[in-house]
């Protein structure tokens, strides 16, 4: 019988997935790791693992005798060494379609609640202060200039939703290949030109080596001070020091922030004390529909490998080579 471990048993209670793996006669071991000691306790005879956030190193991947495969719930996979699963033969996959609706209408929503001041208004309302004036000053959104900083799945899905709207699109994105989506109004432009013209900026690359500290000092200075900074992707492809500066300085107007470098924050960390900042517990990807899809199609890549075959949704693909 194979084993297979789901580590973050506490983020995706298992619900289609042992019924999935049994298809295979594999036996879900559901827990919540909370170190790397737990991590190879649960994994060093598994032959395959369901993981959201615990990271998956080179020394956890030394103690396998067995591991075949790690199939990411989500699309991101900043929290596996890839290089280390593929020098020791374990496929990575992930589930690349997954929650590009649920991430978009966050994107948007948070563009909305910081430009509108809904939840400083909010507030205000509920302290009985019924004072529209507060608000001042507001700029209407159409007619502005909407950036995107990548543009993959997420974006596409944000750039369609902001049309209706009135915006004009930006992006950014060093792996299109020009041309390749003629069916949106959208004009490519290097970064720069983007962060110095756009009224909104939101942030979509995935956290890589390459990726880590994009946006810094340097970036936000380029902004507008009237510009918003939306973040939806990771925290730390933000130098959220240097972010913490830009709004402190009012060299841009506000930010959406459904990630932060750290996540819980500090209770101290002043990033949490501006008005003009809208936060959201890194949850933008959730919807019940989505969660129930990502299981499932997670699980039906561990199945596939157990099978042995090649995952759909392979990401490390040099380790065909092995």
């Amino acid at each position: 019988m194979y084993k297979v471990v789901s580590t973050d048993a506490h983020r995706f209670p298992p619900t289609v997935e042992p019924g999935i793996l049994a298809e295979v006669g594999a036996e879900l071991v559901a827990v919540q790791c909370k170190n790397q000691d737990d991590v190879i306790a649960v994994t060093k005879d598994a032959d395959g693992i369901l993981a959201s956030l615990t990271p998956m190193t080179r020394p956890v991947m030394e103690t396998w005798t067995r591991m075949k495969v790690i199939a990411r719930y989500g699309i991101g996979v900043d929290s596996v060494d890839l290089q280390a699963a593929t020098d020791h033969g374990v496929y990575v996959t992930n589930v690349p379609d997954f929650c590009y609706d649920e991430v978009s209408d966050t994107a948007l929503s948070l563009i909305l609640a910081v430009s509108r001041k809904v939840v400083a208004m909010h507030q205000l309302v509920r302290q009985r202060v019924y004072n529209r004036a507060l608000a001042h000053p507001i700029y209407k959104l159409r007619g502005k200039t909407l950036g995107l900083v990548a543009f993959g799945r997420i974006a596409q899905a944000v750039a369609r939703k902001a049309i209706p709207f009135g915006f004009k699109i930006l992006a950014y994105d060093p792996y299109v290949k020009p041309g390749t989506f003629v069916d949106l109004p959208v004009d490519f432009v290097g970064l720069e030109e983007l962060l110095r013209r756009s009224d909104v900026i939101s942030l979509h690359t995935p956290l890589t080596s390459e990726t880590r500290h994009m946006i810094g000092r340097a970036q936000f200075q380029m902004m507008k001070p009237t510009a918003f900074f939306i973040n939806t992707a990771r925290g730390p492809v933000v130098d959220q020091q240097a972010l913490t500066t830009a709004l402190k300085e009012k060299w841009i107007a506000g930010a959406g922030l459904d990630v932060l470098e750290k996540e819980p924050p500090d209770p101290s960390d002043p990033i949490l004390d501006f008005e003009n900042v809208v936060l959201t517990p890194h949850y933008a990807s959730y919807s019940e529909e989505a969660y129930q899809e990502v299981r499932e199609k997670a699980a039906r890549q561990i199945v596939q490998v157990l099978r042995g075959e090649v995952p759909t949704c392979l990401v490390n693909r040099e380790v065909l080579k092995k």
